[in-house]
């Protein structure tokens, strides 16, 4: 016996899976992996024989959930715009979820002509735009906040970290020098870090009796931020958006193997601007690495 055969169910009106799947313009495999999912339920399910039954009234949530999985959503997001039925909640949903598709093919359209021009080997001609310099850094007391941060994620949490340790900079003496964002890993789409936000704040004692009554709680530290000697090229608010930076990177990395430095610790950005009052065109950040002579 299939799906189709008939047999006895609540309602009459009630169509087999094989009936509703050729009306909807579905597979029943992929009616039987939406009830998996949790996207579209049989309104009925036989007890004995596990067979499914849909509504008439189903037809066109079954092709909006198709349509949706076209669209390539995240099950957890088809299921948001489904359970916000017909409407402008839904519509809403699905104008959001678009956004954040373009707006992700719009950076990976930018990473595309960037590798482009790194694979013709036009690498020396990117790197050239960038000047690096030495600079020797003071030993620094900072408070600071660590967190596992992917790289789509950095550019809500690097300004919100940096709020916040900002903000308690101011009960523990105030904001030395520029904040600055470690990198104790890579952060990328298959790397989250870890990553370090850092303010130096003036006063050491007073910072480790703020952290030891507060910081924890805050999930924030204070350490001791030895004296280095840094590489580092300056760039805009405009370059600091991936992928762009990439090449800043590779430009001081460049510049450390053609000069004969070598790595002496992890990997920076140093933001000594205001960040929302910048435009484009304007300075903010140095990107820098730790050296010693080779």
């Amino acid at each position: 016996m299939t799906e189709n055969a008939v047999v006895d169910v609540p309602d009459r009106d009630l169509l087999t899976i094989g009936a509703f799947a050729a009306r909807a313009r579905l597979s029943a495999k992929a009616l039987r992996l939406y009830d998996r999912l949790g996207l579209l339920s049989p309104a009925y399910v036989d007890e004995a024989t596990g067979y499914r039954y849909y509504r008439a009234d189903q037809v066109e949530l079954a092709r909006l959930v198709a349509m949706l999985r076209q669209l390539d959503m995240p099950l957890a997001r088809i299921a948001e715009v489904v359970a916000a039925g017909d409407g402008p909640a839904a519509a809403e949903l699905l104008g959001t979820y678009w956004a954040d598709v373009e707006a992700r093919v719009a950076g990976q359209r930018t990473l595309v002509g960037y590798l482009r021009g790194r694979l013709s080997g036009r690498g020396s001609e990117m790197y050239g735009r960038f000047v690096v310099e030495m600079v020797d850094v003071p030993e620094q007391v900072v408070i600071t906040e660590m967190r596992h941060v992917p790289a789509d994620e950095l550019p809500a949490w690097i300004p919100a970290s940096l709020g916040r340790l900002e903000k308690a900079a101011g009960e523990c003496g105030g904001i030395a020098d520029a904040p600055f964002v470690v990198y104790h890993a890579e952060a990328s789409m298959e790397s989250d870090g870890p990553v370090e936000a850092c303010v130096p704040v003036s006063d050491e004692p007073t910072a480790r009796e703020w952290a030891a009554a507060e910081g924890r709680g805050r999930q924030m530290r204070v350490r001791v931020e030895p004296a280095r000697r840094l590489a580092y090229t300056r760039i805009t608010k405009a370059q600091v958006a991936y992928p762009q930076i990439l090449a800043a990177y590779e430009a001081v990395e460049a510049w450390m193997k053609r000069e004969g430095w070598e790595y002496a610790g992890h990997c920076r950005e140093i933001y000594f601007a205001d960040w929302e009052t910048a435009v484009a065109e304007d300075a903010v950040c140095d990107v820098a690495f730790p050296v010693k002579r080779a």
